[in-house]
């Protein structure tokens, strides 16, 4: 990066943080630091629990998911404006009415205390593995700009947000979050045009659409119904509305946030904002990792996206391979540059036959170009069996650095580096005070002073804050970062989100039942996940739905041996 985009974003980083700290200067007491005195107006609430969705993955893998497989991963948000208008009528409502700090206080009132010690238990260990994939990604930028390895950048990201949300809780987070949220929808559309900027002369916006199309990039609907494919309308739908509605009723990163607001009906009305305007959002992300496919038909891509490790292989006794490896990389480029302007031409003429003809020649060059990748990935492990050959992560990160504009290069990683402190803060925040509210204040210390659970809500912020960056460190080993944090969701937030529908509707229940169903559906569940039965998305419903009815069950087997 040149000396500009450094100072861009050095500039950016640090007002953020100091933004942050002075907001939420003078906090003494526990309402203030876990739940920001619940004062936020609702446009507050909108964009801190966007930020709090929106980490680094999202601008970082979102782009690299779009470049490989296409847009169908926009479907994934189709059920996030129904799961909204579920939280306003029922969970919003009564998390205020009962003043509670955290979202698994209202279980111990509905139930017992050991429903609420295992709900905020899965809560802990969720949130905890997938802040550290949220600290990880970041990092990845760092490592690639430096060129050294992602342990001593994911250190430093993990350290540098940890410091804020000590200091300043819930109201620094969310003022930070505001001012984030604004730079990040400015960047994006700067991007988005850079990259139609780029393009050849004769290649416009649709121009560029229409090539992304012909080559399976644009597939944003997918009306079939298969239960092993990840993304459909119906996955969107279903799976994605039981996701949504779990991920913003349950997860206290998220209840925290509108939590915070200052009445019933602000919080209601950043929650409706956010599912109005979130899928718009993905869309655009998704939409610029199209755009770079286009781009790349153009220009040759790096053979490998990652340079930190090409780089290690191009020093090692491999080089000699990895060069013949690179020739032939570049003639199958120059054929598929040769393809795409014929499409191209084919195009104007709408000639639907010669497009259809040079569109499996692309295919076919596809294919060609993925068989010299494994053979690069292979030399690679050859190399270092520790190596990391999933470059996904990287493709759009490759195209900023590369191709983009000074000053706006610094913009952008600035942008990525603020999604990924404003979710991880959020996580950290909450992890705090279910920990304090939910452990510490409950089962430890009942009767400790404000002061006395503030100091520890700072100690268990930045407790959680090395457990995150410890697990950062091994996250480079499971694939696209997007996808993992879901997946990993989606093995508990059914089963968290179920216990809540059974404390809300399902009045004959009670604890006992509710408890032994949640524990069997985790273990139906995990089973499930593992040996990959369904799409992963499916999880979020057979979860909720097994967690009601094993509890049904339980509960007339209870009353049944009552009545014997």
């Amino acid at each position: 990066m040149s000396a500009i985009d450094w100072a861009v974003l050095v500039l950016t980083l640090v007002v953020i943080v100091v933004y942050g700290i002075y907001k939420s200067r003078g906090e003494q007491n526990i309402h203030g630091y876990l739940l920001g005195n619940q004062s936020l107006p609702w446009y507050h609430v909108c964009l801190s629990v966007m930020a709090t969705q929106a980490s680094a993955i999202t601008f970082l893998s979102a782009p690299g998911l779009a470049y490989s497989s296409g847009m169908s991963f926009v479907q994934f948000y189709f059920g996030l404006p129904l799961a909204m208008i579920v939280l306003c009528i029922t969970f919003v409502p009564i998390f205020h009415r009962l003043k509670v700090y955290t979202a698994y206080e209202y279980l111990e009132q509905r139930f017992d205390l050991k429903t609420r010690a295992l709900t905020a238990f899965l809560f802990l260990v969720q949130r905890g593995l997938s802040t550290g994939i949220t600290i990880y990604a970041p990092s990845i930028i760092l490592s690639t700009i430096l060129n050294i390895n992602t342990t001593y950048t994911t250190l430093f990201i993990g350290s540098l947000v940890v410091f804020y949300t000590v200091y300043g809780g819930t109201k620094a987070v969310s003022y930070t979050q505001m001012l984030q949220m604004s730079i990040i929808f400015c960047g994006l559309f700067a991007a988005g045009a850079m990259v139609v900027h780029l393009l050849p002369a004769n290649i416009g916006f649709v121009k560029a659409i229409s090539i992304a199309g012909k080559m399976g990039r644009t597939n944003a609907i997918d009306l079939t119904f298969d239960p092993n494919n990840r993304y459909t309308l119906w996955t969107g739908l279903l799976g994605g509305f039981f996701l949504q509605l779990s991920y913003f009723g349950t997860d206290q990163s998220q209840v925290g946030r509108y939590l915070s607001g200052a009445s019933v009906s602000q919080s209601r009305l950043g929650l409706l904002m956010n599912g109005l305007v979130k899928i718009p959002m993905q869309f655009l992300i998704l939409l610029i990792g199209v755009l770079v496919f286009t781009f790349y038909q153009y220009n040759k891509p790096p053979v490998f996206f990652n340079s930190f490790e090409l780089n290690k292989l191009e020093k090692s006794k491999y080089n000699p391979e990895l060069n013949k490896i690179k020739a032939e990389y570049s003639l199958i480029h120059k054929e598929k540059e040769i393809a795409v302007n014929k499409m191209n031409a084919a195009l104007d003429k709408d000639d639907a036959g010669l497009v259809d003809d040079q569109r499996k020649v692309l295919q076919e060059a596809d294919q060609k170009e993925k068989s010299i990748k494994k053979q690069v990935t292979d030399l690679m492990v050859k190399n270092d069996k520790h190596a990391n050959t999933d470059d996904n992560n990287y493709i759009f990160l490759s195209f900023v650095t590369q191709y983009l504009p000074r000053g706006l290069i610094g913009l952008l990683i600035a942008i990525i580096f603020l999604a990924s402190m404003g979710s991880t803060a959020s996580a950290l925040n909450s992890l705090a005070s279910t920990t304090v509210i939910d452990i510490y204040k409950r089962l430890i210390k009942k009767d400790a002073s404000d002061h006395e659970y503030l100091q520890v809500s700072r100690l268990a912020t930045v407790f959680w804050g090395i457990v995150c960056i410890v697990m950062a460190l091994y996250a480079s080993k499971i694939g696209n970062l997007l996808e993992a944090v879901n997946i990993l969701g989606s093995y508990i937030y059914g089963t968290i989100l179920g216990v809540f529908l059974v404390a809300f509707y399902v009045k004959s229940v009670n604890g006992r039942a509710v408890f032994f169903g949640a524990v069997l559906t985790e273990i139906v569940v995990t089973l499930l996940g593992w040996n990959e039965v369904v799409a992963y998305l499916w999880l979020n419903v057979i979860g909720c739905m097994l967690v009601i009815f094993f509890s049904l069950i339980i509960q007339a087997v209870i009353k049944h041996k009552k009545s014997a």
